[in-house]
């Protein structure tokens, strides 16, 4: 399926593993020129030599800065300036009982989760304006609609970037230019796979029946039984990036496995 993205530039931060990573070589299938993202320079060109190698017709750029630290982010705009699409993908979790939460971790994770992503939204939506053409995308969870109560420094930030795609929506009326957010549900990065390997370290199992045993054990209420895999978000987000998807416009569009019980 062409999506008509031919040639747009897209800056992904977080894309040198997981879904991250997942939506830049999904965007550079389609022909966009990604930006990948990360703080280790190593570990960013590796990823754009990787997708260099498969989509040769498109041009990867190493876009290595620190986005929660506000000196990196103006380099960034300063190399990058103008882009077509951003896919504001960066986010710390780790699971912590609330009363472990003290303050530096709730500005930490408000700095890098909320305010890199605002502070990036904020430099490039204007631009896209001017230019008539422009996607935003906020990567946000299932726990912004349905906190688990595991992580509610994560979730509050997640919960967040709903109400700021759907308020950087509104300055978008009667353009070109969409803000919305996606809402994954838990999904198969490089970390999941070693933590379901470490809790069932029987070589006769294959890791099928792993992940098997693990949803039915610790999430029954998922409807797929199995983790998302991060291809499946990045052709999503391929397509809310397209052309095809400009109706949507302040949407949480959710890809949650059917873990959120709720119509809405």
């Amino acid at each position: 399926m062409d999506m008509n993205l031919m040639n747009k530039t897209a800056l992904v931060t977080g894309s040198t593993r997981g879904i991250g990573k997942a939506i830049a070589i999904e965007l550079a299938r389609e022909g966009v020129h990604v930006l990948i993202n990360g703080r280790n320079e190593e570990e960013v060109e590796r990823t754009v030599e990787e997708i260099k190698a498969l989509f040769p017709a498109t041009s990867p750029q190493k876009a290595t800065a620190d986005i929660a630290d506000k000196n990196q982010r103006e380099a960034l705009f300063k190399k990058f300036p103008h882009v077509d699409i951003l896919v504001n993908n960066t986010g710390i979790y780790e699971i912590m009982q609330y009363e472990d939460v003290d303050d530096e971790v709730w500005e930490r994770y408000f700095n890098t989760n909320v305010l890199a992503a605002n502070a990036l939204s904020k430099f490039y939506l204007p631009e896209m304006l001017s230019s008539g053409y422009g996607r935003i995308l906020f990567i946000a969870s299932e726990e912004a609609l349905m906190p688990s109560g595991q992580m509610p420094h994560y979730a509050m930030t997640k919960s967040m970037l709903l109400s700021l795609s759907k308020s950087l929506s509104k300055l978008t009326i009667g353009t070109n230019v969409t803000v919305n957010s996606i809402l994954p549900g838990p999904t198969l990065s490089e970390n999941v796979h070693q933590i379901i390997d470490s809790i069932y370290p029987e070589a006769k199992l294959t890791f099928a029946e792993k992940e098997k045993k693990f949803m039915t054990t610790n999430l029954p209420q998922s409807e797929i039984q199995r983790f998302i895999r991060p291809s499946e978000i990045g052709r999503l987000v391929t397509f809310v990036c397209s052309p095809d998807a400009s109706a949507f416009k302040g949407s949480p569009i959710r890809m949650d496995g059917g873990m959120v019980p709720t119509i809405f």
